[in-house]
């Protein structure tokens, strides 16, 4: 993705005013966080088909609307901006239905405050949303790990050690594997010790496409081992 590849305020910013880019963005965005997107969508009390929809719509309007031309790196984090996008959306679609039962007539904002908006069903939405966006983001870090195992001849190697990425092994585990690949514990233990570095220096990088300094990433960091653990 030439020219998109700094950031992903600079995904969207490079996508303004230019049609082939914005679908090329689009489906970017769509892979990476469609996950906490429909997460929140569904948790705000949503059936499933029509989270898929209301999820899709989203994303087109992200675009074809230019919400685009409000990214600005300076004002916060990316997911930040992200969730609130999805709120005015779907605030937006809700209203636009009430008005339709209505004959078309004017939507105000008492009409939503006043318990009409879907309620989070089985769920908090914002608390889906910020735990599907922190997965997403470890699975684009580990896609990238595996590509370079890929590239360096290391995907079986690879294949073997990813589930040591998160949680030690045991002693039994590191012994099995060992002897499956045919090295020492000991070579072994190194290998998963340098995958996890780098796993973390990966994770460290997609922290910094989605937020402008480093502040936002320290504060994109803290909420990550929040919400996953703090061994994340």
């Amino acid at each position: 993705m030439a020219g998109f590849a700094t950031t992903r305020w600079s995904l969207i910013a490079a996508a303004a005013g230019d049609e082939a880019a914005a679908r090329t963005a689009l489906n970017e965005l769509c892979r990476s966080y469609r996950p906490a997107v429909l997460a929140y969508v569904r948790h705000a009390g949503n059936g499933r088909e029509e989270a898929e929809d209301l999820t899709q719509a989203f994303f087109t309007r992200f675009l074809s609307h230019r919400i685009d031309q409000s990214a600005d790196p300076a004002r916060g984090r990316f997911r930040a901006y992200l969730l609130t996008a999805l709120r005015r959306f779907l605030h937006d679609e809700h209203a636009a239905r009430i008005a339709l039962k209505r004959g078309g007539g004017a939507i105000h904002d008492d009409d939503v405050d006043q318990g009409q908006v879907p309620d989070a069903g089985a769920g908090d939405p914002e608390r889906a949303f910020e735990r599907r966006f922190a997965l997403a983001l470890l699975e684009r870090a580990l896609e990238r790990l595996a590509q370079e195992a890929a590239a360096a001849g290391k995907a079986e190697w690879f294949a073997h050690l990813r589930e040591f990425l998160v949680e030690a092994p045991d002693t039994a585990e590191y012994e099995r594997v060992a002897a499956l690949l045919g090295v020492r514990r000991n070579t072994l233990a190194v290998s998963v010790h340098r995958l996890r570095h780098r796993y973390r220096e990966l994770v460290q990088a997609e922290l910094g496409e989605i937020a402008a300094s480093a502040e936002d990433r320290e504060l994109e960091w803290q909420s990550l081992r929040a919400l996953l653990g703090a061994g994340a």
